[in-house]
């Protein structure tokens, strides 16, 4: 199956990073949205546009079952299913729940295709579906919700923790609306999720069980079969969740060009709006509008710092020049407000050293440039020598003449040396006072004795 391979790389960042926070764009308005917690994603690129308590844990009711499809999809692409592939119902993934969460009634026995399974846990929200497709890809709901923690944390979701497959309440089960985000990015890459996802209405065929079931999306964005007055041309799919303690959920995608944005908005419900009779159904509202928000406020922006030099480096070793200029290398492509001037963007510089040694090649990074607005940083750039500056061959040989005698060694062998000589003159000294010189001390005898003539 076809993936999305460019958003690939763009995962990575959640995945690796670890203490990965998502990055959020300057200049966000106050949209006073009817929800506890929202995002708004620049799903190509990884980045915020919109935040409101965005790694504040909350319930996700039935928009676990974007991590459900994941894992599905990833088994799929991985050869370990197909869309065809028929399994048959277990008892264990029928029972136990609750009369309140929806169900595709199915039974155990009952043979059915993980396609099909898939278009009744995205539009109906059918619960046992999840768990049927759960043990298709793991043997058993346990090691698919394993399963789904281990990938959650291997997508860099830092506040989600699941219990079950498909939403069922517990204290234990809680993500973000960020974390939510981030799986809904993952599914898109595939070709599948995004045809069910996207599909208004959809027929199951009969099983050996049942009759041909027939299902409409509940995703207000995608038809108005089911909630008339929400529909957003630009959605290509979400999931809807709804539960007492979650409230009115949604994650949806929308693309317009080559932009793809997602919307999440958890804890909404029925609202009021001025000039409106009805109650309108919060989750469907404010997703639209964060969705046409995004689109109509930003743009990708190309932010550089031109081409002329910011700083200087000293530079010793040449007679050739004394220092060398500093310019910006590249560019930071970042999605910015519209309403933003580029200008006002400031930057920061941080030297590698304050002083080198030539030789200097043009193109040497030599330090680092961060641009930021506030305090939301953008991005760094390298900063690069702007010429090439020769090293003086005398100057360094007779550096390299006096570096030589300040080695350790060297020293250390010129200090043995002078010990040696100084001991050795000691000596010469000490010698010489004791030594007598030839006849010293002697006294001449018969002195006043003449035995010659006299004259």
């Amino acid at each position: 199956m076809k993936k999305y391979r460019f958003l690939s790389l763009l995962l990575l960042v959640p995945m690796v990073l670890s203490l990965l926070l998502p990055i959020s764009a300057a200049g966000q308005e106050d949209l006073d949205l009817f929800c506890t917690h929202a995002v708004l994603l620049d799903a190509n690129h990884g980045e915020l546009l919109y935040d409101m308590k965005a790694n504040e844990r909350a319930y996700p009711a039935s928009l676990t079952k974007v991590m459900t499809a994941l894992l599905v999809m990833e088994a799929i692409s991985y050869g370990q299913l197909s869309p065809s592939t028929v399994v048959t119902v277990s008892p264990s993934a029928v029972e136990g729940i609750p009369s309140e969460y929806v169900t595709g009634n199915f039974k155990a026995g009952e043979e059915i295709t993980i396609e099909h399974l898939l278009y009744c846990m995205m539009l109906e929200s059918d619960c046992d579906a999840s768990n049927i497709l759960a043990e298709a890809v793991d043997g058993s709901i346990e090691d698919f919700v394993a399963h789904m923690n281990r990938r959650a944390g291997e997508l860099g979701c830092q506040g989600t923790h699941f219990t079950n497959t498909y939403g069922l309440h517990n204290e234990n089960h809680y993500s973000t609306a960020y974390d939510l985000a981030i799986m809904m990015q993952a599914a898109l890459e595939y070709d599948l999720f995004r045809t069910v996802t996207k599909t208004a209405s959809y027929t199951v065929p009969a099983t050996n069980l049942s009759n041909e079931r027939f299902f409409y999306n509940k995703n207000g964005l995608i038809s108005n079969l089911y909630y008339e007055g929400y529909y957003y041309d630009k959605c290509i799919g979400g999931k809807t969740g709804t539960t007492d303690t979650a409230g009115r959920c949604l994650v949806a995608a929308a693309e317009d060009g080559d932009e793809l944005l997602i919307s999440v908005v958890l804890g909404s419900g029925p609202m009021a709006v001025p000039g409106e009779e009805k109650l309108k159904q919060g989750q469907f509202r404010e997703s639209r509008r964060l969705l046409e928000y995004g689109f109509n406020n930003f743009h990708r922006v190309t932010i550089t710092k031109g081409d002329e030099p910011v700083d200087k480096v000293k530079v010793t070793m040449s007679r050739q020049a004394d220092e060398v200029n500093l310019k910006p290398q590249g560019s930071i492509t970042r999605t910015l407000p519209k309403s933003m001037d580029v200008d006002d963007i400031e930057y920061r510089i941080t030297r590698f050293a304050d002083e080198v040694e030539a030789p200097v090649e043009a193109g040497q990074v030599m330090g680092t440039m961060t641009l930021y607005y506030g305090d939301e940083v953008y991005g760094t750039l390298d900063l690069v020598a702007v010429t090439s500056v020769e090293r003086s061959d005398l100057l360094y040989k007779k550096e390299q003449f006096f570096a030589f005698f300040q080695t350790t060694g060297v020293k250390l062998a010129l200090s043995c040396t002078a010990l040696i000589s100084a001991l050795l003159v000691l000596r010469l000294l000490v010698f010489r006072k004791r030594r007598r010189p030839v006849g010293a001390g002697r006294r001449v005898q018969g002195r006043g004795t003449y035995r010659g003539p006299r004259r």
